[in-house]
């Protein structure tokens, strides 16, 4: 079965289970269609906001995604607004210089800290949802956490860019 095919079934009524279809999906997808997917079930006034899905994820992820997404997150806003995030919690575990989290940095976040840096991080560069989105395209397993809602709106997406192309 093809990826339209694919998009094409999870977006019938008769689907169930989306979080699997969107693993299945994500084995064909090229990873910048999955990338545009997950950011616009981030985007979506049917899933929760935003900066409580990413805290959802970072919750659900191991030490190194946990450090990936925060560094996506950095490398969208640059190292000027390391200081003001999350009340300074990022400024005062990192060295003077430091630019990237390490996964034991990032495992001493809460994934509450994370909410509020994912919110500030909107705030000031709405474009950090599709890093989080590409960045997510490279751990699609961690997508399942959000539930089959996001899966969905994922995949529609997907299937509208993909019959744009």
């Amino acid at each position: 079965m093809g990826l339209m095919d694919m998009l094409l079934q999870a977006a019938s009524s008769s689907m169930t289970n989306h979080d699997d279809h969107l693993q299945q999906v994500a084995q064909q997808a090229p990873q910048d269609l999955l990338g545009h997917g997950i950011s616009e079930a981030f985007r979506s006034d049917q899933t929760p906001p935003f900066p409580q899905m990413a805290a959802q994820l970072f919750g659900q992820s191991n030490g190194g995604q946990q450090a990936g997404m925060l560094n996506s997150i950095l490398g969208a806003l640059g190292p000027m607004a390391i200081a003001s995030l999350a009340g300074g919690a990022l400024s005062k575990m990192m060295a003077p210089g430091q630019t990237q989290i390490t996964p034991e940095q990032a495992s001493r976040l809460s994934p509450q800290q994370v909410q509020e840096i994912a919110t500030q991080a909107h705030e000031q560069q709405p474009g950090v949802i599709d890093k989080l989105g590409s960045f997510y395209a490279e751990h699609p397993t961690l997508i399942k956490t959000l539930g089959g809602l996001a899966a969905a709106i994922a995949m529609s997406k997907m299937k509208d860019k993909l019959t744009e192309r």
